[in-house]
């Protein structure tokens, strides 16, 4: 192969996945040069796993990257053909937003956003080789040949790394929906000293829905009142209009869970010939038999892939198995009786990183201008990968101005729960965002991402004059609000207690404000303006957040309190030449792993699995030593 220097970027991306993109488009948004190589244009922002984005946990994840200026939230409110508000029936902490998204539509508007994108070129070339001098990244190599020179590198491969698909006794060398993999880039890696792991995720077959019978299967709706993800769509009607397309329910039985037992020896999973670990809280089909026998059925959902397209994807039936047993095993749930393929479920294999090489800023520990986000980092989830996306791309490029890397903590985004997750606990499994994960999440609702985090993504320089402006006076809209409500007075007369026994609140025998009746959970905003005459005309968007900051004042006050504690162990700095191995009282583990992470602050130490309580106090003591040693000499 002949070599030849092709052009100089500032940043280069390789991946056009959902990571690949959100860090693509922050960094050539930011002003730096920037290029985008593919394996293929035609897959950029695939959906291979799943035809949605969103769901619990990761729709905040979303509305996180839509208030810092990212891209997903976006591309989402208008390629939607459903759109739902999960779990409504409990508290605010935990509402989320799932969308069913015309997959292709998704891949075209998403390429089309990134070829009009300016200060980027999106390249269709394989990358084998990132190139370093000195621990100082300095370029890339592609299989055709071309050198391209470059001081970052942002590695967001997804599931092509050494990808490898397996359906029963069948494996063969590919990437995500039959597109090739990338083969070379894994050697690069190793030789640059970066230890690889093996992890797996896996997809259920597609099926062609004039061989389903719906009528026997539930039908789920998407809500009358479409919520967008993107906070500069809460005003956009448009979106309330657009036609939505069912979704449907039906279960698995006694004779699938016998289909799957009588066959279990030719399931990869169970037979040994994947010994890749795949994602706990997304397993498959027979992984969820094999593991929960005491149950009876397991929920199945069939899941539209477009408005353009009879191709259905069977959520919940993941699987490995050969073809033939899973073209019985769909046969037995109801409705699908007579269903056809037009793709057969199966598993995948890759490459991925140690994450805990990384920093908050997901940039590689031993070298610099090398940046890694999403699957290779070990997560799962297109919201993840977009999420850890974005903050690569930005501190991509904040690192050409040597500007201090951004990062968000975890008591100011699910964000920064995903990536301390991942660079302070590791993960030997493909992990996935969950509300339990965030232990300040009644503070980190998907309703207040933009009170959050517009203000940072302004300042970064992803959020526009325009957008911060209307953000200004939503904000402002808030507080005005909050302060009238205190004043307005309610009487106690048959208007009022009416309205309090027709909504099941007790009645009230002498006045009081409006504010202290809101603080009551059977009543709303909504319900008691009648009560408030006054009221100026407000957004639902405004309202919402009136309601829910009055309602849960005394929870939100208590979380506050939690967070300025957490506050303080984060902000205590660890001297950067502080040598853990000399700091006697550590037990063994400590100094090992504290050693080897380099962790910026004692918050970040004492979350790092092996460092217990009494090493994080011995470790106080040694910092106090330390910086008093210091300064007097």
């Amino acid at each position: 192969m002949i070599e030849y220097k092709d052009k100089d970027y500032e940043v280069i991306v390789i991946g056009g996945g959902h990571a690949g993109i959100e860090a693509a488009l922050a960094a050539a948004r930011l002003g730096k040069e920037t290029a985008m190589f593919v394996m293929n244009l035609d897959s950029v922002a695939n959906m291979p796993c799943n035809p949605s984005i969103g769901g619990t946990s990761k729709g905040h994840l979303v509305r996180e990257i839509d208030a810092l200026g990212g891209q997903m939230g976006i591309s989402a409110d208008t390629c939607f053909i459903q759109s739902k508000m999960l779990n409504v029936s409990k508290g605010p902490a935990v509402h989320s937003l799932r969308a069913q998204i015309d997959r292709k539509k998704y891949n075209m508007y998403m390429k089309n956003v990134l070829e009009n994108q300016e200060h980027l070129d999106v390249i269709q070339s394989e990358v084998i080789e990132i190139i370093a001098d000195n621990k100082q990244i300095t370029g890339v190599k592609t299989k055709t040949g071309a050198i391209f020179g470059t001081k970052t590198v942002v590695v967001a491969t997804g599931t092509y790394l050494k990808g490898k698909v397996i359906i029963g006794e069948v494996s063969y060398e590919s990437g995500p929906d039959g597109v090739f993999p990338a083969n070379e880039l894994s050697n690069s890696l190793i030789n640059l000293g970066i230890e690889l792991r093996r992890f797996k995720t896996g997809t259920p077959a597609r099926i062609n829905i004039k061989t389903l019978d719906l009528s026997k299967m539930e039908v789920q709706k998407g809500d009358s009142e479409v919520t967008p993800f993107s906070f500069s769509n809460e005003d956009n009607e448009e979106l309330q209009k657009v036609e939505q397309i069912d979704c449907y329910l039906t279960y698995t039985n006694e004779d699938t869970h016998k289909e799957i037992m009588d066959n279990i020896d030719r399931s990869p999973l169970f037979n040994g010939s994947i010994e890749s670990v795949g994602p706990r809280y997304c397993p498959s089909i027979e992984d969820k038999v094999m593991r929960f026998r005491d149950k009876e059925r397991h929920q199945i959902f069939i899941e539209p892939m477009g408005k353009d397209t009879g191709e259905m994807y069977i959520q919940g039936m993941s699987s490995s198995l050969p073809e033939e047993i899973q073209k019985k095993l769909y046969k037995t749930v109801e409705g699908m009786e007579d269903c056809r393929f037009m793709r057969s479920a199966y598993a995948i294999e890759y490459d991925a990183i140690d994450s805990t090489n990384l920093t908050l800023g997901l940039k590689y520990k031993d070298y610099t201008g090398l940046y890694f986000a999403g699957q290779i980092n070990g997560s799962s989830g297109y919201e993840e990968a977009a999420a850890q996306g974005l903050i690569a791309g930005i501190n991509a490029a904040r690192s050409l101005e040597n500007l201090p890397e951004f990062t968000l903590d975890r008591s100011e985004a699910y964000i920064g729960v995903l990536i301390d997750d991942l660079v302070t606990k590791g993960t030997n499994e493909p992990y996935r965002m969950m509300t339990s994960r965030a232990e300040y999440r009644l503070m980190l609702r998907q309703d207040n991402a933009d009170l959050r985090l517009t203000e940072k993504g302004y300042d970064i320089g992803l959020i526009s004059e325009e957008r911060f402006s209307k953000y200004l006076a939503k904000k402002e809209s808030i507080k005005n609000e909050l302060e009238r409500i205190k004043t307005v007075k309610v009487k106690a007369d048959d208007k009022t207690n009416d309205i309090l026994r027709a909504n099941g609140s007790q009645e009230i025998t002498r006045g009081t404000n409006l504010n202290e009746l809101l603080k009551r959970t059977e009543l709303s905003y909504e319900i008691l303006a009648p009560l408030d005459e006054e009221r100026p005309e407000l957004s639902k968007a405004v309202k919402e957040q009136v309601d829910i900051q009055i309602k849960y004042e005394g929870y939100i006050k208590l979380q506050q309190e939690q967070i300025n504690r957490f506050k303080k162990l984060e902000e205590k700095k660890i001297p950067e030449d502080l040598e853990y191995n000399k700091i006697s009282g550590l037990s063994l583990e400590a100094r090992q792993k504290l050693t080897k992470q380099q962790p910026i602050n004692v918050g970040q130490a004492s979350r790092i699995s092996g460092v217990s309580p009494a090493d994080i106090s011995v470790l106080l003591i040694a910092i106090t030593q330390f910086l008093k040693s210091n300064k007097k000499g």
